[in-house]
């Protein structure tokens, strides 16, 4: 009998649209430390990029967390810049490069791809689809076709991003 069914044992996608130098966004930080525990690998966690315009230093953020994925520390690194947002807002550049030698990843790279550009199509890739799926704020969440604007108010976020977890996962038993 051939099954054409998707692949069942895939973990279900929760997208994050994020401006890396959104203080919401580092609201955010717990809900998605507290789902990565509570799901770990059966709930794969995707950070998109969505530079919002107020925010001058958001999208060259967005490609150094782009060079921070090539060099093996993406989850990392972004959880450490949004944790320290208001460096970036005073600091600006300089700051995304020193806070890769801090990880230990390597700095002298993050400047080159922050000069060459190298990574603005990914970025730029990824506001476009998020204008196409209506994100306007962030955070912004996608989870099984649901989109859940977290820019407002994260109150009751994690609860529903689990409810439908919990569903999507359910699903995949049977």
């Amino acid at each position: 009998m051939s099954d054409s069914t998707p692949d069942r044992s895939a973990a279900p996608v929760l997208e994050i649209w994020c401006d890396l130098q959104c203080p919401d966004c580092r609201t955010a930080l717990d809900d998605l430390r507290a789902l990565r525990a509570r799901y770990g690998d059966r709930l794969e966690l995707r950070l998109r990029h969505f530079p919002l315009e107020k925010n001058k230093h958001a999208f060259a953020a967005a490609q150094a967390a782009e060079e921070a994925w090539e060099q093996g520390r993406g989850w990392p690194y972004a959880e450490a810049l949004l944790g320290r947002v208001e460096e970036l807002a005073r600091a600006g550049e300089p700051f995304l490069v020193e806070l890769a030698r801090e990880l230990g990843l390597d700095a002298e790279e993050f400047d080159t791809a922050l000069v060459d550009g190298r990574h603005i199509l990914i970025v730029d890739a990824d506001q476009a689809e998020g204008k196409a799926i209506g994100v306007t704020g962030t955070p912004t969440y996608v989870i099984g076709g649901e989109r859940l604007d977290g820019g407002k108010s994260q109150e009751g976020l994690r609860e529903r991003i689990e409810e439908i977890a919990d569903r999507l996962l359910a699903g995949q038993e049977h």
